[in-house]
């Protein structure tokens, strides 16, 4: 069974309320620090777009981004092709966007200077096609393959379309299909909810040699069943999260936190008349990305916009700024870590 299967899902579920986030603005923090933002999509997703010039106009808006990472979204797939293929237009359209960056024309950054696709890890060592035709759209922008796995007994609680399979990172199947990665030179982006940080841990002890990357710093999920749960929820991921961190080959992401499943509740234009500060953001998000950061070390941590998701709750430069408020007290070095150099490293992007 594919793990990208679509699935019935309400209109725009990420649709952004422009009006309301331009109700909040505030000075750009330390605007020189340089940044590789690596975690975006592009996306004409459902009637919302976020497309290279939306994206453009975000990492244009006043900090110093050098370079992103585009993940994959379901955008773009090929019509009528082979299903196990159909993924692949993905990363066709994103290296059109990428060559349109690397001109020059839209300024210095590099947008999508590395490109995570999806491939169906579930083909076993069938997906070596997939992978090499992925290779063969973009090059060396193509640095690795993300599957989701967000699975949970509350099943009410749904982040992407798709059917996900209950243990999908454990399946004997699926690591045959892992294991091609490594040997195209791919890592692995891995987005799941906190209970099931413990499975990633058993997959990256089972292929020490291939890069894994939790995305969303493990989603410690604050909605539906496990809202009004955060101080259990807390305990339970701090524990799998150090136990994560002991596996040399995993980084973490730090981010995520703007969307709807970790229940802060900053999304809420309703509640919130206008959007919520950096400082507020900052108290909230603190104690999660502290821990992750003392767990993993600052060389491998790096922070990410996961835009346009994380943008129902605050714009771009309100969230970087968030983001710098948490690390003021780092030294230059580990901020550097934190804010570029992890990524440039993790995914073999070149240098500035």
């Amino acid at each position: 069974m594919s793990t990208d299967t679509p699935r019935q899902a309400p209109a725009s579920p990420h649709a952004i309320n422009t009006e309301w986030l331009a109700t909040y603005r505030e000075p750009i923090i330390d605007p020189d620090l340089p940044i590789v933002d690596p975690h975006h999509h592009l996306w004409d997703n459902r009637g919302f777009r976020y497309l290279f010039a939306d994206l453009l106009a975000d990492t244009s808006s006043g900090h110093n981004i050098r370079a992103t990472v585009f993940l994959q979204c379901r955008a773009m797939y090929r019509a009528g092709a082979d299903a196990a293929l159909a993924p692949v237009g993905e990363t066709e359209f994103v290296n059109g966007a990428a060559a349109m960056s690397a001109s020059g024309i839209y300024g210095a950054t590099r947008h999508c200077a590395g490109i995570v696709g999806f491939a169906d890890l579930l083909l076993g060592a069938g997906v070596d096609r997939v992978l090499e035709a992925h290779l063969r759209a973009a090059g060396d922008r193509f640095k690795g393959i993300r599957n989701s796995s967000t699975w949970d007994e509350d099943q009410s609680i749904v982040t992407v379309p798709g059917s996900i399979p209950r243990g999908l990172l454990l399946d004997r199947t699926f690591r045959e299909g892992f294991a091609r990665l490594g040997a195209h030179g791919l890592s692995f982006d891995a987005w799941l909810f906190h209970t099931q940080i413990a499975e990633l841990t058993d997959l990256a002890r089972a292929f020490p040699g291939t890069d894994i990357v939790l995305n969303h710093i493990g989603a410690p999920v604050g909605q539906n069943s496990y809202a009004g749960k955060r101080a259990a929820v807390f305990q339970a991921w701090r524990a799998d999260i150090d136990a994560l961190a002991k596996m040399p080959n995993a980084y973490c992401k730090l981010g995520g936190l703007g969307m709807a499943v970790m229940g802060f509740g900053f999304d809420d234009s309703q509640k919130h008349k206008t959007p919520v500060s950096s400082a507020i953001l900052a108290a909230a998000w603190q104690p999660y990305i502290e821990h992750c950061i003392a767990a993993f070390g600052v060389e491998r941590c790096m922070f990410e916009s996961n835009f346009p998701v994380d943008k129902r709750s605050c714009s771009y430069p309100v969230l970087w700024n968030a983001f710098k408020r948490i690390a003021a007290n780092y030294s230059a070095a580990e901020k550097t870590a934190l804010f570029s150099a992890t990524a440039r490293r993790v995914y073999r992007l070149p240098a500035d």
